[in-house]
């Protein structure tokens, strides 16, 4: 049996506001342009993080109650469909603006979503133990696309990023209460994945957030909370029988969102006090305090 290892946590990754500034580039160009997102550092990232994956031991026994293998199966299924199963991409209507500013943010845009494939083939091989059957589709994903794809990239950037704080949060949740082997080494891999999204997330939002006015920060910091517990909330109705099949509780479930949301905006708001915006020409001319994502060349 294979030994179950350490889950990557968001702590791990994510820069304090002490080491901020070498988070992003501080030399040559970008020495005056704090708020340029180092894309080749998140690149190397992706390319790193594809080594020292080992296989959950899919062939262990499986131990479940019928009740709690049941819940689990239902979960897993639509999580597989949602966790790039479907479309692995942005698919914004307007996504290829943001895509194609460079070569370099599309790589790494694919690298993540590469990341999301190799989710949803981790949570297929659950499936496939559990005896479950694999989803094609669902009315709610379809319905998911569709937001993504009318509400334009800003917006499925935010709710893709809200979106992996609450699946880490019941990931966690999973892994704390159910104690099959193979499923737990197998969100341990996706939960190392997800620390590191949401780290990419944190840069990407401070290098566009940064200098932006207070209050023009606490009411984005509102509004991104309050999709936050939104996305939660759906998430719950839609699979609080599988964590609740085990113990889990709403109020414990609550409690890691809070846990998530809440520190990753406390960083996000440090970072952005701390980081001053560029006035250079480049940064100046786009639009809704989006920074540009290459080298600035000041």
């Amino acid at each position: 049996m294979s030994q179950v290892q350490r889950v990557a946590q968001p702590s791990d990754i994510y820069p304090t506001a002490e080491t901020f500034p070498a988070g992003l580039k501080a030399t040559g160009k970008t020495a005056n342009c704090p708020a340029v997102l180092d894309l080749e550092r998140w690149l190397a990232h992706f390319k790193r993080n594809r080594l020292n994956r080992p296989e959950p031991a899919w062939a262990t026994p499986l131990a479940l109650a019928p009740h709690a293998r049941a819940a689990l199966t239902q979960s897993m299924r639509e999580f597989q469909l949602g966790d790039g199963g479907g479309p692995a991409s942005l698919i914004a209507h307007n996504a290829r603006v943001y895509t194609h500013q460079t070569d370099l943010l599309r790589q790494v845009i694919d690298a993540w979503f590469n990341e999301e494939k190799e989710h949803a083939r981790l949570l297929g091989e659950v499936v496939d133990r559990l005896e479950g059957e694999r989803l094609a589709t669902h009315w709610s994903f379809r319905m998911f696309c569709f937001v993504r794809w009318a509400l334009g990239v800003r917006f499925e950037l935010q709710i893709l990023t809200v979106t992996e704080l609450t699946s880490t949060a019941y990931y966690t949740l999973i892994r704390r209460h159910y104690e099959d082997v193979p499923l737990r080494e197998a969100l341990a891999l996706i939960l190392r994945d997800e620390a590191g999204h949401l780290a990419f997330h944190l840069d990407r939002l401070s290098a566009e957030w940064a200098g932006q006015p207070w209050l023009w920060r606490k009411v984005h910091n509102a509004q991104f909370w309050l999709s936050g517990i939104a996305a939660a909330s759906v998430l719950w109705v839609s699979h609080y029988r599988c964590p609740m099949a085990m113990g889990a509780t709403h109020a414990e479930f609550a409690r890691e969102v809070r846990r998530q949301i809440g520190r990753f905006v406390a960083r996000l708001e440090r970072r952005c006090a701390i980081s001053p915006k560029c006035q250079c020409r480049r940064c100046s001319r786009w639009s809704g305090g989006a920074r540009p994502f290459q080298s600035c060349a000041r």
